[in-house]
Order: C-alpha cells, then structure tokens, then sequence
C-alpha cells in the first residue's frame, strides 16, 4: 500500500523538483491596447480576462489612445448536421468557430493582415440525453472560443518577436 502511494506521488514530486510550471501568457510588444468587437463576442471576453489576469497591457477606451488596435471583424458560431440513423434522426453534429481578425498599430499600420481562425469539433447526439447533450455543446463552444483567443493573444506575442528582429534597438 506505502508502495503504490509512494510510486503514484513519484512524479508530483520530480516535476516539483525540476522547475517544471505552466505557460504563463506573458506581456505584450505595446503597453495599451484597443479591442474592436462584435457586441457578445465571447473570444474578445476571453482575451480581455487574459489580459487583465495576465496584466499583459493596459486596456484603453478609444482607439486614439491605443499603440495597437485588436479587430475582430467577425466571429460565427455553426451547427450542422454530420450524420444521421436509418430512421432520420439526428446522431451527430458538427460545431464550428470562424473567426476574422486583424491587428493595427496607432499610425494605421498593419501589424498582422486579416487572418482567419477556423475551428471545429464532432458530438454526437442522441434525444434521449437532451440535457446532457446540450452541456456538452455549450462546452465545446467554449473550448473553441477558449483555443481561438489563446490564439489571437500568442499571435499578438509573437507580433514582439517580429519587431525586435526587424527593427533592433
């Protein structure tokens, strides 16, 4: 039994030891920055929670006041039907996001063109776990806008990357 505990705490304990922590979204290349959105777009929530936690930037008002302009052009959420059974009932959905985004600094400059992120998950489905099956979409839909802002924000990391290499100093 001392065993077993013993060899299930092994690894807690050597990922303890060597420094191991997870990825923390890190700060920006601009110290405010604007976001343009769709009104109830839940991938700009999640970026503004990130930033906020992360106190990755300051978030300002108007775009004046901004070194970079965050635009969500659009964000689409889908539903279609993926299969269905001999008796013409549904078994199976395909769930998508589609989202277009851009970034701008202050002077108008394009910092990142018109990128499109293009997500999409499989559920099945069933009548008779109706309730269930509706959590589970609202999940999805969660994770994808979840992964589609994790996106944006390293793309917006990246963006530090690319200027530091292009213009030095």
């Amino acid at each position: 039994m001392k065993r077993r505990l013993f060899l299930a705490g092994l690894p807690v304990v050597l990922a303890a030891g060597c420094g191991f922590q997870l990825r923390k979204l890190e700060g920006m290349p601009f110290s405010t920055l604007y976001i343009n959105a769709p009104a109830g777009s839940q991938v700009a929530q999640r970026i503004v929670a990130g930033i906020k936690t992360n106190r990755a930037a300051q978030l300002v008002a108007n775009a004046s006041e901004a070194e970079a302009v965050l635009k969500i052009d659009s964000e689409e959420h889908s539903k279609a039907i993926l299969s269905l059974s001999g008796a013409g009932k549904v078994i199976e959905y395909r769930l998508g996001l589609k989202v277009v985004y851009s970034i701008v600094g202050k002077d108008s400059s394009v910092l990142a063109a018109p990128e499109t992120i293009d997500l999409s998950r499989d559920m099945t489905y069933s009548d008779s776990e109706l309730l269930a099956k509706n959590a589970e979409e609202q999940l999805l839909y969660r994770h994808m806008d979840e992964i589609a802002a994790l996106r944006i924000y390293r793309r917006m990391q990246a963006l530090s990357l690319a200027t530091t290499v292009e213009h030095p100093g």
